[in-house]
């Protein structure tokens, strides 16, 4: 047994609950940190940027702005982490990540310009892919074999859970107590999160026979960057609808700006249940679980931009697309690793920049829709666009994989004459 095996198995039961639990809190902080933004984007935009009252539509986009920092900034800090931690134990890391966290989010909460605020949320979405890979593999290892895409779910857990209870709540004292506040509640998550991974999680060593340039040998697999292309382009249309969802609630719906946390929770409760769906149908069937997943994703993309117009044509649409955006997250990254091979932790890391290009994609088109006049639910048309493009790429991604392997038995099969 080698020594990364016996560490797990020396775990007691409760060690092993607690160490999970402090995996899933960090995503809940990264949850809150990442989506609680968008539920107070008003308020930001009104504090820190002139011409609010003028011309509230083209601030808010405008304000969009600190959505693609904080997506940029998990581009390039997943594959720098991951590249430069290759022999780092994977524990170690997630503490490094954790504090990073941390001070990322203080930074937040003192910025006194819009440009500087964007700058620190751009700093703070750093260790964001990273903390996610290196915390969906230690999951599946603390969990046991055949538990990859459990592992992974329970990874992501924390962050569809945070879409139920944190987002809803920081947005709430973003619009009571002000969005520096909300801050101020992220990072009290992320200090009690690295004090539970310091106290339970257990110490994995590294691999120094790994390197940088290992890691980085993932990057000749065209599949790895077929599938980079989905979760960036495909998982965009989530993004172009959830980074105006607070606009639509009061603006297109005509709800009160009470509203906008209970269509969050709505919204979080679908993602926690197309999470586990996801995670457990993903150890079953991975390729079924990707095309139903897209399938059903794109269906309720177009549901949303006919019927959200109206209270109930919100919330039912919102928790559906919960659902079936988070039933393709665990899908994506157990494929993500899987054909990365040997470099686990890059493809791993590398999921969170896709679907942060697919943030960043999203917010800015979407805002282009809106700043064009084409109304507040265009973003929904944006996502049904960007869905059927994610699903021919994963298509294609599928097609491939089984062409290779036919070709290796092939190829396998065949005598060389002497």
């Amino acid at each position: 047994m080698d020594r990364a095996r016996l560490v797990t198995a020396r775990l007691t039961p409760v060690q092993r609950g607690f160490a999970l639990f402090a995996l899933a809190l960090g995503g809940f902080g990264i949850g809150v940190t990442e989506f609680a933004t968008m539920g107070f984007l008003p308020e930001i935009a009104s504090d820190l940027l002139p011409g609010f009252a003028a011309s509230p539509d083209t601030v808010i986009a405008k304000a969009g702005w600190l959505i693609t920092a904080y997506a940029l900034g998990v581009v390039v800090g997943a594959p720098t982490f991951a590249v430069l931690a290759a022999r780092m134990s994977q524990t170690k890391l997630a503490f490094l990540l954790l504090g990073l966290f941390i001070l990322g989010t203080i930074a937040s909460v003192c910025m006194p310009t819009f440009g500087s605020l964007a700058v620190a949320r751009f700093v703070a979405a750093l260790p964001h892919g990273a903390y996610f890979g290196v915390a969906s593999l230690l999951a599946a290892r603390i969990m046991g074999p055949g538990m990859q895409g459990r592992g992974i779910a329970l990874a992501l857990s924390g962050l569809t859970v945070a879409n139920v209870v944190g987002v809803p709540i920081a947005t709430w004292i973003g619009q009571v107590a002000g969005w520096r506040w909300a801050y101020v509640l992220v990072a009290v998550i992320f200090t009690a999160t690295l004090l539970l991974c310091l106290a339970f999680l257990p110490r994995y060593p590294g691999n120094p026979e790994r390197s940088a340039l290992l890691e980085l040998s993932a990057l000749r697999n065209y599949r790895l960057w077929i599938m980079i292309g989905v979760g960036a382009i495909g998982f965009g249309g989530f993004f172009a609808v959830y980074s105006y969802i607070a606009e639509v609630t009061t603006r297109s719906t005509g709800l009160p700006e009470t509203a906008v946390p209970w269509v969050l929770a709505g919204l979080g409760l679908g993602m926690t249940i197309g999470n586990l769906a996801g995670g457990w149908a993903s150890d079953k069937d991975l390729t079924r679980t990707i095309v139903f997943g897209f399938t059903s994703f794109i269906a309720v993309l177009v549901a949303y931009a006919l019927l959200a117009s109206t209270p109930a044509g919100l919330i039912v649409t919102t928790f559906l697309l919960g659902v079936t955006s988070s039933v393709l997250m665990p899908s994506i990254q157990s494929r993500l690793i899987r054909v990365s091979g040997e470099a686990a932790l890059f493809g791993a890391a590398v999921n969170h920049a896709a679907f942060n290009v697919g943030n960043s994609l999203g917010a800015w088109l979407g805002g282009l829709a809106i700043a064009g006049g084409f109304g507040y639910l265009a973003p929904g048309w944006v996502g049904v666009v960007l869905g059927c493009i994610g699903m021919v790429l994963a298509l294609s991604g599928i097609a491939v994989e089984r062409r290779d392997k036919a070709r290796d038995r092939d190829t396998v099969g065949i005598t060389i004459p002497r």
